[in-house]
């Protein structure tokens, strides 16, 4: 192997890299079914081959053990039935014949429906964990607090989304806002104590507690992963496929050292310089004298050297520029498949942001528009984009990026003027007030 040119080993690279692909209905069925398996023995080994209970009410740590199991292997089936159904859906004859050819054994077709029947036989069973999930999401919006009805759980989550929510007027129509024959603090008195002698509402209480938990957990290992996916998969289709596949054909290649007449400026200027520091040095006698041949001599060495950097940075940025598609796509994968995440964390964001006082909401607000639509952000955007073009090897065309900064802080800074006043002002008047205070 270590005997064969690189374009051979490219060839056994790729050829290796199909027959994966080829695989990859066979493996997806196989780890679903791996995962039923697991369900399977849970049931067996602790359940006497029934369903596994979720009753936090019984035991709370040994459901919220077997949950955890039951969670990760659901998922990891829906994952992989998901990959199993769209990778038979691209295998077309062709790529069945090929298989034949490079020796990929077919998976038998009873055995295929077989797997897929035990798989069906053990989710079925947990068609409704979804619901179960979504009862991580203690906090709903603040919008749907406002209900008909004040029961003891709204009124806690209202208290904790929105403290202003207890002292602020109810919407039009709603029962609550009409008046009553009793004040309403005596009414407020009088469900606060009934939720206090309730029997029941220290469960309540350490039920509310376990889910905000559970959902900050969820929120957190979502942002990480968020950050970590991207970087990571752009690291490693570098590092595997792009990395070697760029180097291959731009050093084949006769070609252009600089993929933009920018960088070819630079690498002019750095070989200007350099002569005039080794002229510079040899008349103030710094250095050993030198001839005129062995100024040259020097000069051409260091115009391969530069040749070579500028070379390496060129294949650098037609990298990125692949490896930033794969991270996209891997992203985007990742968001498809990360519904219930989302949704956790949004509700997430919500009891943080609407649990400010008004002033530290105004503060983000201004902080946030003077970083992006300042009267000194033009700077910012200016470094930022400069930085994206070198980094996917693009000319920076000053007029290009001043025609962004004319348009989108604009643009951008409307949005925030919107949300402003549609939103904001709806939900926390004080806070908008403070924010124009602060402004003025």
């Amino acid at each position: 192997m270590n005997n064969l040119s690189l374009s051979q080993k490219l060839y056994f690279y790729l050829v290796s890299l199909y027959k994966w692909y080829l695989r990859t209905p066979q493996r997806s069925l196989d780890e679903a079914y791996q995962a039923a398996l697991q369900i399977k023995g849970i049931e067996d080994e602790h359940f006497h081959g029934n369903q596994i209970n979720l009753d936090f009410t019984i035991n709370s740590s040994v459901s919220g053990y077997f949950a955890a199991d039951l969670r990760k292997n659901l998922k990891i089936v829906r994952m992989r039935l998901t990959e199993f159904n769209s990778s038979r859906f691209f295998l077309n004859e062709s790529n069945q014949q090929t298989m034949e050819k490079y020796a990929v054994n077919l998976p038998n077709a009873q055995e295929v429906l077989e797997k897929l029947q035990f798989i069906d036989v053990i989710t079925s069973k947990y068609t409704n964990l979804d619901n179960f999930h979504s009862s991580v999401q203690v906090n709903p919006p603040v919008n749907s607090q406002l209900s008909t009805t004040p029961n003891k759980l709204n009124i806690t989550k209202t208290s904790a989304l929105n403290p202003e929510a207890k002292n602020s007027n109810i919407l039009p129509g709603n029962k609550a806002s009409k008046t009553g024959i009793l004040p309403r603090s005596i009414l407020t008195t009088i469900s606060r104590l009934q939720i206090e002698l309730d029997p029941k509402s220290e469960e309540d209480v350490v039920q509310k507690f376990r889910m905000t938990q559970r959902r900050t957990i969820i929120s957190i290992r979502f942002v990480l992963l968020l950050i970590i996916v991207p970087i990571l998969t752009h690291q490693l289709s570098k590092a595997i496929f792009v990395g070697p596949l760029v180097d291959h054909f731009h050093q084949s290649a006769t070609a252009e050292i600089f993929i933009n007449q920018e960088m070819e400026e630079e690498a002019l200027q750095d070989l200007q310089r350099f002569e005039e520091r080794l002229r510079f040095q040899n008349l103030l006698g710094i250095t050993a004298p030198l001839s005129a041949e062995e100024i040259e001599t020097s000069i051409s060495e260091k115009a391969n050297e530069i040749a070579k950097e500028y070379r390496i940075e060129g294949a650098g940025a037609i990298k990125n520029v692949f490896s930033d598609i794969c991270s996209v796509l891997a992203v985007v994968i990742f968001l498809v498949l990360s519904k219930r995440e989302i949704a956790i964390f949004k509700d997430f964001i919500d009891s943080i942001v609407y649990g400010l006082s008004d002033s530290a909401k105004a503060f983000i607000i201004i902080l946030f528009t003077d970083i992006f639509v300042g009267f000194h952000s033009p700077h910012g955007w200016e470094v930022l984009l400069e930085g994206v073009s070198r980094h996917w090897g693009l000319p920076a065309s000053h007029n290009v990026i001043f025609l962004f900064i004319a348009t989108f802080p604009v643009i951008l800074d409307t949005i925030f003027k919107y949300w402003i006043f549609r939103y904001l002002n709806r939900i926390s008047p004080s806070a908008v007030a403070t924010y124009h205070n602060m402004n003025e």
